[in-house]
């Protein structure tokens, strides 16, 4: 019977192919991923590579760690005796500036002895040669000239005394002249000792002080290295947890997709069991519609293929014999899909078998 237009069962039929072509469109958009955007098993690898990654550089920044606690150490206990090293130095410093300064005294005061013995020489010479030079007093005019016996032995002893006194200036002048020169030498051998334990302080001192600055560097190259792995390993479980959470959201976005185009429940097979009714599908119509759609697809980003999406290692391990699935028969795809279902067994081959809900 011829329809008309007018009637309402073409408009009817108008809308059940708008819908009809609206989910094979659907299917379309759901087996062709997008140009650029990573597939779930690519993101699969990259989480696997940077969880690898993150197991290297764990290990080695805690070796670094340990590296940057022992120069740490290290470090520590040179500059402790650095310090020991230098409050001795410090110490043998003072105390040659303290010699130094006892034997400068000693010095000048042995110059002051030296001129005050030669002044007191000069004045002892020239008293001698006075008296030398005088006239011998007469004894008879010493006694004459006495006011009695106890003016002339006075007068006796005044002399004596006087020639004693000059003979005892220069005798002591001359005692602290030797000694002053005894102070000098035994200040000169003491400036002498103090100034070799400088030396020898000195050297203890810049040799510590070397072996400190290399430590000091040696644990800023360990510190510079722990950093820079904990900040890798840090970028690095950020960027697996990134990829992640994409992941996460494109299983979330293919499990809608397939809830929206699976097939009947009664088209799809029993769950891990082989296929009932699947249309003639080598493996349950859901992954089929999850994977393909049911198009015979060229290779896509990843190199998957044909109905079934077979990548060209599994395609030639099965025996295939083209390069890719989609060059072969629907036939032979059937055949090579069925033997990698195994009964269901060869669901994980899939990944939309876990995203309809159908595992082996």
């Amino acid at each position: 019977m011829r329809l008309s237009w007018t009637s309402p069962r073409p408009f009817v039929l108008l809308l059940a192919f708008a819908a009809l072509l609206a989910a094979v469109l659907g299917v379309l958009v759901l087996a062709v991923p997008g140009q650029g955007a990573p597939s779930a098993g690519e993101l699969r690898d990259r989480i696997e590579r940077q969880r690898q990654k993150e197991s290297r550089l764990s290990s080695t920044a805690e070796r670094l760690q340990l590296v940057e606690r022992r120069a740490t150490q290290a470090a520590d206990a040179a500059q402790a005796r650095l310090d020991e090293a230098q409050a001795g130095l410090d110490g043998a410093r003072e105390r040659l500036e303290s010699t130094t300064g006892e034997l400068r005294k000693a010095r000048a005061n042995l110059v002051r002895l030296r001129k005050k013995l030669a002044r007191s020489r000069e004045v002892l010479a020239d008293v001698l040669r006075a008296r030398y030079l005088a006239e011998p007093p007469n004894l008879v005019d010493v006694v004459v000239e006495a006011d009695g016996f106890d003016d002339l032995l006075e007068r006796v002893e005044f002399l004596r005394r006087v020639q004693n006194h000059d003979t005892k200036t220069v005798a002591a002048v001359r005692d602290a002249r030797r000694a002053a020169v005894s102070d000098e030498q035994r200040l000169t051998r003491l400036r002498r000792d103090h100034q070799r334990q400088t030396t020898q302080a000195q050297r203890q001192r810049d040799g510590i002080a070397t072996m400190a600055a290399g430590l000091q560097q040696r644990k800023a190259d360990a510190t510079r290295a722990a950093s820079a792995r904990r900040m890798a390993l840090r970028d690095t479980r950020a960027g697996r947890r990134g990829a992640e959470r994409e992941l996460d959201r494109l299983l979330a976005a293919e499990r809608r997709r397939a809830q929206q185009f699976s097939a009947p429940a009664s088209a799809a097979a029993p769950r891990g069991g082989a296929s009932a009714d699947t249309r003639g599908w080598a493996i349950p119509w859901a992954i089929v519609q999850c994977e393909s759609g049911g198009v015979n697809h060229r290779p896509n980003s990843a190199g998957a293929s044909g109905y079934y999406q077979f990548i060209p290692q599994t395609w030639q391990a099965m025996g295939g014999s083209t390069r890719h699935a989609y060059q072969a028969s629907r036939a032979e795809q059937d055949r090579l899909a069925r033997k990698l279902w195994a009964n269901g067994a060869g669901a994980g081959n899939w990944d939309c078998a876990a995203m309809v809900g159908i595992t082996g």
